[in-house]
């Protein structure tokens, strides 16, 4: 069930969840890992911002709202989702568990 942690900006997201609200077209899918995480494997349709660029270009990188962030295990994502709020995004979302997470559900992924 999506829960949004006291003191957090950001919502989590099961795998299951992540993929139901991405098929109803409420979010998209940010992928913050590095370019050869991406290329071994990525969740269809997810755009690749690696963390970096948006911790070195915030508001450049972040310009939308309604966003799951993802990375491997939840982390770097997490990170990326309060940069976003801080910027002032409302409608921001972790991957919780990441790509490892979502492989153990055996949902799609593009390679």
């Amino acid at each position: 069930m999506a829960e949004q942690q006291p003191g957090e900006a950001f919502t989590r997201l099961s795998p299951r969840e992540a993929k139901e609200m991405a098929d109803r077209g409420e979010a998209t899918f940010v992928d913050v890992r590095e370019d050869w995480e991406y290329a071994r494997d990525h969740i269809p349709s997810a755009r690749h911002i690696p963390l970096g660029r948006i911790i070195s270009r915030p508001a450049e990188a972040i310009q939308q709202d309604h966003v799951i962030f993802v990375c491997e295990v939840g982390q770097r994502s997490a990170v990326a989702a309060e940069m976003a709020a801080a910027l002032g995004k409302q409608r921001v979302y972790n991957l919780e568990g990441g790509m490892t997470a979502w492989r153990r559900e055996q949902l799609p992924v593009e390679r």
